[in-house]
């Protein structure tokens, strides 16, 4: 009896010190990490909208590491999508919120529904931390904000067509150099998801003078260039995973030489992932065959005023979302069908990814091979023409390269607001 006693009693206070240990690693604050990757936060509003956490600079030292995207909705507003990963002694738990903006939506609006889910997307890990005990919730919902199961679905009276029209203008000029352009673009888009339909028509102007002084006295020299286009397209999509479509394009540009130039063009694409995970991860193949019809200004080094060219292409993008951070990589091949050696093919890639808690790397990059610019005129340009880039030159490649890294160490978290001369100019 007295070792069964003894049993019982070593039990019972190993159950007290667990019990004791675990009341302990309870957490006072909940610490949380922002990572808004792709789409803007306004981090001085959160951090005086939610006081009740801790804002970490590291994200291993977090217990939520809110992962936040955005992706534009077809009437032009956006859809967010938070997603709540729980770390350390919270690793159990996970959570995605999602909402939309309207198109009309200012930025005081949105970040008022992104604070707001960022509230309710925190409520479950803040329950489990001491802070708890301070939280007061109301559920109670005011007689104006109750919706009855009765109000019917109201049809929208655009038939969800979002129409846009804008144009801009800038005239800068000083004692030797004056420039004007302006620019209209006119659009209609129609998103849904069985379809994607678009129209667009855009046209721009730029003439600029340059005035220099040469060995027979002051010189001007005007450039004058004017591009105009329109562009339509039509895509369906099958399932979660195929979809298919037509574009047709007009583009008038004396920069590049085209008096004309026509498109027509088939494509069919695939994702590997489900369309609905874009907000994450996004891996799509396309091919398609165009036709193409070409007239000139100017006769091009190949002995022609106009021509028509069939080809084909084939598009490749990857694009990743998550915690370790983001990236992209997109390569893109075209050549005629006339001969093989006409061809384009571009690679673009871009990265940055969260090594540790404060080291981080980025790097982008861009290389194109040129092998298609059949329509530079046979003249060549004069030297006033290559400097003021009034026509576009020859170029057998292009590429473009940059990257970083950076290392943060010091205090981890930072609660602080302080606006303080962000607002003022420089001298």
């Amino acid at each position: 009896m007295r070792i069964r006693s003894l049993i019982i009693a070593f039990a019972c206070l190993f159950m007290h010190a667990a019990s004791a240990q675990t009341q302990e690693k309870i957490p006072d604050r909940l610490k949380v990490f922002m990572d808004c990757q792709d789409t803007w936060c306004d981090m001085n509003f959160i951090k005086t909208e939610i006081t009740l956490v801790d804002f970490m600079l590291d994200n291993k030292a977090a217990d939520v590491h809110l992962l936040v995207t955005s992706q534009e909705t077809g009437s032009g507003g956006e859809n967010y999508q938070l997603i709540f990963f729980g770390q350390n002694q919270f690793s159990k738990l996970r959570d995605t919120l999602r909402f939309n903006t309207a198109n009309t939506a200012t930025d005081f609006e949105v970040r008022g529904n992104l604070i707001r889910y960022i509230k309710l997307g925190l409520a479950p890990f803040i329950a489990r931390t001491r802070s708890a005990e301070s939280v007061v919730i109301d559920l109670k919902q005011t007689a104006g904000s109750i919706k009855k199961d009765s109000t019917p679905v109201q049809k929208d009276p655009w038939n969800y067509w979002v129409y846009r029209i804008s144009t801009e203008g800038n005239i800068s000029a000083d004692e030797v150099y004056k420039s004007l352009q302006y620019n209209g673009n006119l659009s209609a888009n129609r998103t849904t998801d069985q379809w994607k339909i678009a129209f667009r028509l855009y046209g721009s102007k730029n003439k600029t003078d340059y005035d220099y002084e040469t060995s027979n006295g002051n010189e001007k020299f005007t450039v004058n260039n004017h591009d105009f286009g329109f562009d339509h397209y039509l895509i369906k999509s099958i399932n979660e995973h195929w979809s298919y479509g037509y574009q047709t394009t007009f583009k008038q540009s004396t920069f590049s030489n085209y008096k004309g130039r026509s498109m027509l063009k088939a494509a069919v694409e695939y994702d590997i992932f489900p369309y609905k995970d874009v907000n994450n991860k996004l891996f799509t193949i396309s091919y398609g065959i165009d036709t193409k019809m070409f007239r000139y200004y100017d006769t091009t080094i190949y002995e022609k005023t106009k021509e028509t060219l069939t080809g084909h292409g084939v598009d490749v993008n990857m694009t990743f979302n998550q915690k370790w951070g983001t990236a992209f990589f997109g390569i893109s091949y075209h050549n005629y069908f006339k001969n093989f050696k006409y061809f384009n093919l571009g690679m673009t890639a871009f990265t940055s990814i969260r090594i540790t808690g404060g080291l981080s790397f980025n790097v982008a990059a861009f290389g194109g091979l040129t092998r298609d610019q059949l329509f530079l005129p046979k003249g060549g340009a004069t030297e006033e023409e290559v400097l003021t880039r009034r026509r576009q030159l020859a170029s057998g490649y292009s590429y473009y390269t940059s990257f970083g890294i950076s290392y943060r160490f010091g205090s981890k978290v930072n609660n602080f607001v302080n606006p303080r001369f962000e607002g003022g100019g420089s001298n």
